[in-house]
């Protein structure tokens, strides 16, 4: 299973947390987007699965795959609730030890609610006899991977992941891995 962040937007450069506000992606993130294609392109999936916010759409329709691709609700990126559009350091000013793999968020998700959300995703994948390929959001898909190998939704803060990446989940002698994590396509800083 493939697994594709979405390109940059404007929140996520200023490190705001987008949950289900529906924003673009930069002119520079569609650029990012683009260069997926290729990589992609290489393998055939049997099924195309993407969170319906226009950032996952459009990274899908960029790198190729929108054609194939069928709208998943439960890939929709965490509801942050009363932490939608604020920073990590806005919400540490007045909860310091908050973590959103532990601890959800006010009017919005909790860890488990996400993680039923992901394990659903997981079944229906296991279930296509062929790669699958999925687009969405960042903590939604750390919570993926880790439940992907059996950790607790709290083992998403584990893992990393930057816009317009690739992750790829396969298999160990019968166990969940974790074949490759976040790898970019532009150079690291």
């Amino acid at each position: 299973m493939v697994l594709v962040r979405h390109g940059e937007t404007e929140w996520s450069l200023s490190g705001q947390h987008t949950g289900r506000t529906d924003i673009p992606l930069t002119a520079h993130g569609e650029e990012v987007a683009r260069r997926l294609a290729p990589p992609l392109a290489a393998r055939r999936f049997r099924r195309v699965l993407c969170s319906p916010l226009q950032r996952a759409r459009r990274t899908c329709a960029l790198a190729g795959l929108d054609g194939q691709a069928e709208i998943e609700p439960d890939l929709l990126e965490w509801d942050y609730g009363a932490y939608e559009g604020r920073t990590p350091a806005e919400i540490r000013a007045e909860r310091p030890d908050w973590l959103v793999f532990r601890d959800g968020c006010p009017g919005g998700e909790s860890p488990d609610a996400v993680a039923a959300r992901v394990d659903r995703v997981i079944e229906r994948a296991r279930a296509v006899d062929g790669p699958v390929a999925l687009f969405a959001h960042g903590h939604v898909l750390r919570v993926l991977g880790a439940r992907w190998i059996g950790l607790p939704p709290t083992g998403g803060a584990h893992f990393l992941l930057d816009t317009s990446t690739l992750t790829v989940l396969s298999w160990y002698r019968g166990q969940p891995a974790i074949r490759c994590w976040n790898a970019p396509l532009e150079p690291l800083v």
